[in-house]
């Protein structure tokens, strides 16, 4: 009776081990097949575009419209600089303006003035060398100083012209800088140049900014990811090739996608400070190449994604 037991628990055991050893053949079997099959890396991000708003004018700040995290359209305000003084440069622009084209219509009145003066003496001059060539009713002094008039009265009726064009380039000045003073007023209203979440914002009412200061960042809807793999696997990848995306922050949702390029060249060329081979000694380390991923989606339809996040992706090379 005891060996017939034995028997038949050694005959379980026996069992359980073969359905185990087949079951982890199953297992180990897609394994391998998967892994011939796609090519996968946990160095890989979510990327962004990130559009840093900056100052354009010095100025003392007197409003901010916006929160952190805000979701803006182009062309919402963001905020606004203290506009009175550039309110100012743009009224003595103007009046600049209006100064410039009175010396315009002053010049052309002058310009009138001495062609009639010109022609009078034009002229006289033709009158009096008549007299002289018929009979000799005038002197030739009078000749002399008839064309002298002529003469002097020509130069003046060019100098008037050139007076009219030197005028007419001061309204051209005149007019630009009103244009830069009315571009300088409206670059007192901060707008956004995309629409996008706002993000880093580094400014409050009453602080004084100065041109070229970082305000905010505005982070657009649209996101890709960038997935650094290893040289030895970009062996069958190539663009177009499908891409399932798992994202850390939704662990229960997959994503699907695509490759939209690789790049030319492994991150560590393009570092700050790139590795050189050539000198000291060499150790052989395997590159990574940055391979672009577009969602075949928009995931920011059901779920938030944003640039830095950690994802997996399996890239389908066979």
């Amino acid at each position: 009776m005891n060996i017939k037991k034995l028997s038949k628990g050694r005959l379980t055991i026996t069992v359980v081990i073969i359905v185990l050893a087949i079951l982890v053949g199953i297992v180990g079997l897609r394994y391998l097949f998967f892994a011939m099959a796609h090519e996968t890396t946990d160095d890989a991000f979510i990327q962004g575009h990130i559009v840093s708003v900056s100052a354009r004018l010095d100025g003392h700040v007197t409003g901010v419209y916006v929160k952190d995290n805000q979701w803006v359209e182009k062309g919402d305000s963001l905020a606004e600089i203290d506009p009175n003084d550039f309110k100012v440069s743009a009224d003595l622009a103007a009046a600049q303006v209006a100064m410039a084209e009175a010396d315009v219509e002053r010049s052309l009145a002058q310009v009138g003035q001495a062609a009639v003066e010109a022609k009078r003496a034009e002229k006289d001059y033709n009158r009096y060398r008549k007299l002289f060539d018929a009979n000799g009713g005038v002197t030739e002094q009078q000749i002399d100083n008839t064309a002298a008039a002529a003469q002097s009265a020509a130069v003046m009726l060019e100098a008037a012209n050139k007076e009219v064009n030197a005028a007419r380039a001061r309204v051209v000045q005149a007019k630009a800088a009103y244009n830069q003073a009315q571009l300088n007023l409206s670059y007192t209203k901060i707008c956004a140049p995309q629409s996008g979440r706002v993000t880093n914002k580094a400014v409050e009412a009453g602080e004084y900014i100065r041109t070229g200061q970082p305000l905010l960042m505005i982070v657009p809807r649209e996101v890709w990811v960038v997935a650094n793999f290893k040289e030895t696997q970009l062996k069958n990848m190539k663009v177009g090739q499908p891409v399932k995306i798992k994202v850390d922050a939704y662990p229960h949702r997959k994503f699907t996608g695509h490759i939209d390029s690789i790049q030319s060249g492994t991150g560590a060329v393009f570092s700050l400070l790139p590795a050189e081979n050539a000198t000291g000694n060499y150790i052989k380390v395997v590159q990574r190449v940055p391979v672009k991923i577009v969602f075949d989606e928009d995931p920011n339809e059901t779920k938030m994604l944003s640039p830095g996040m950690s994802v997996l992706p399996e890239v389908k090379v066979k």
